[in-house]
């Protein structure tokens, strides 16, 4: 039997509950394209709630630092950039790899040698995953490792900051759920897993991160979900990360009296997200600077997109502030005064990503597809319509069909008259669209209630246009660790610890 086989079924189909295994904690891992967060519950404990652990990582060389998020970045540092005294972790005086906030850190001055994005490209389907070609681009003498590689690393660190601090539970005997996007494909599932079971992990499940997110929310909501949600409602769940756009559709069903949830149906793999939001903000910045008559070279461009990921999170997270410097770095010291200096205003943030990303359209509007060049080949097949409005709108008129078929209708185009005698022609009924009547917003990007808000004034026009009601907004949850505490709750609730929501994988 396929060791992966029954990661693809519903969760419940594992050979042994995960009682007789003897596991104390339910852990839930959220591997996201820019950070990781790892939450647990103690399953012995009836009132223990979910908790996110604090993950100890390097900041800077010699300096340990505890945060609620691992970046998810990778940094191959020069032979001597670092001695050894400047990379000890306190499980560790070698460690495999420099990830995390150091990784983020020394990366964003020396681009060619950072791996970002291993999520994106672990479900690229047009290169081999298992090959070492990452940082992507970088010259020979950096060093290379492949996306399931660095999908490891970040594993590694996790599972062993979580070892140091429970070295009587270790990670490798407990129950441990990793969530990855509803739209990954079979591969991409199959190879997180096998990263996972590279670094021992023995009792694993995969979750759909839209389906954790709901979790949490049912969760913190200490029961009153019921009383939000009802059946019959539709919840549209959109998750906006780092690297992708994620869309699912979760129905409210009933089921021998108790309420329950079901998914009915998952959007396609959107590779749009907030790296795509950095690398447009350092494209206008570089047109900016080429007014003035300074171009940039390639890598420049590179490093600035870090610096416009971290003054993007400032801007947005404080609307008081009115702009942010960015230091652009420049190479050799002969250079006196050659360090280029811009600055990213608030204006600029909000015009680029308001109406770039979030543009008010119809629901009829739908994302523009051309044919791609072979030389894009190499790079991420990033989505080539930035309009995450767009994306929502196609996916919610290609489910209009879906509540009553369930999710083989919801899949695929559909005429019912299409080949009845004695209806030539028959047109399928005009173009509709699924009205959700709750949404649950998740991702990093979202924090952001200016983008929150655009999203949600525009997916209540297409519903108020269309006589139908506003669409309730979950809320309540903290949108970077949702998926990690739904995992791991998730867990508990496979045991009979809480409400299941149906469809898993």
């Amino acid at each position: 039997m396929d060791q992966h086989n029954h990661l693809s079924q519903d969760a419940s189909s594992q050979e042994q509950p995960a009682q007789e295994q003897g596991a104390k904690y339910s852990v839930g891992i959220d591997l996201g394209t820019t950070h990781c967060v790892l939450s647990f519950i103690d399953t012995t404990n009836e009132d223990a709630r979910v908790e996110v652990m604090p993950i100890p990582q390097l900041t800077a060389p010699g300096t340990v630092e505890t945060r609620s998020q691992l970046g998810s970045f990778l940094y191959q540092p020069h032979e001597h950039e670092m001695n050894e005294a400047s990379r000890v972790l306190p499980w560790s005086t070698e460690p495999k790899a420099l990830v995390g906030a150091i990784a983020r850190n020394l990366g964003s001055k020396t681009p060619i040698r950072l791996i970002a994005s291993a999520k994106s490209w672990l479900c690229h389907g047009g290169v081999n995953r298992r090959d070492a070609f990452l940082p992507a681009g970088s010259p020979e003498e950096v060093e290379k490792v492949s996306p399931l590689k660095a999908t490891e690393l970040y594993l590694e660190h996790l599972k062993d900051a979580w070892n140091h601090a429970n070295p009587s539970h270790p990670l490798s005997e407990q129950d441990v759920t990793i969530t990855v996007p509803a739209s990954f494909d079979p591969a991409a599932r199959d190879l997180t897993a096998e990263a996972a079971r590279n670094v021992g992990f023995t009792h694993l499940t995969l979750l759909e991160e839209p389906q954790a997110a709901l979790y949490s929310w049912i969760d913190n909501s200490n029961d009153q979900w019921r009383d939000e949600v009802e059946v019959g409602d539709i919840v549209l769940v959109v998750d906006i990360g780092g690297g992708t756009t994620d869309l699912s559709l979760v129905e409210v069903t009933e089921d021998d009296g108790n309420l329950t949830l079901n998914r009915i149906a998952v959007g396609e793999h959107i590779l749009l997200g907030g790296d795509n939001m950095d690398l447009a903000l350092a494209y206008r910045l570089k047109m900016k600077l080429a007014q003035e008559g300074k171009e940039l070279a390639p890598w420049q461009v590179q490093a600035m997109t870090h610096a416009c990921r971290d003054a993007k999170e400032a801007l947005l997270n404080d609307a008081e502030l009115q702009s942010v410097p960015i230091v652009v770095p420049s190479r050799g010291s002969k250079l006196l005064g050659a360090t280029l200096k811009t600055e990213l205003t608030q204006q600029e943030v909000q015009q680029t990503l308001v109406d770039g990303f979030f543009p008010k359209v119809a629901v009829t509007d739908h994302p523009v597809q051309k044919t791609r060049g072979a030389l894009t080949q190499m790079g991420l097949p990033y989505a080539q319509d930035a309009g995450i409005t767009r994306h929502i709108a196609a996916f919610l008129s290609k489910q209009a069909n879906a509540l009553s078929g369930g999710e083989e209708t919801a899949q695929q185009d559909f005429n019912p008259f299409a080949n009845m005698p004695g209806m030539p022609g028959a047109e399928a009924p005009a173009a509709d669209f699924i009205k959700p009547t709750a949404i649950l917003f998740n991702g990093g990007v979202l924090k952001s209630s200016l983008l929150a808000d655009r999203l949600s004034d525009t997916i209540n026009e297409w519903l108020i246009n269309a006589d139908a009601e506003f669409a309730k907004q979950l809320s309540g949850l903290d949108l970077d660790l949702a998926v990690a505490s739904g995992a791991s709750y998730y867990g508990a609730v496979r045991r009979g610890q809480g409400v299941r929501i149906r469809g898993g994988i």
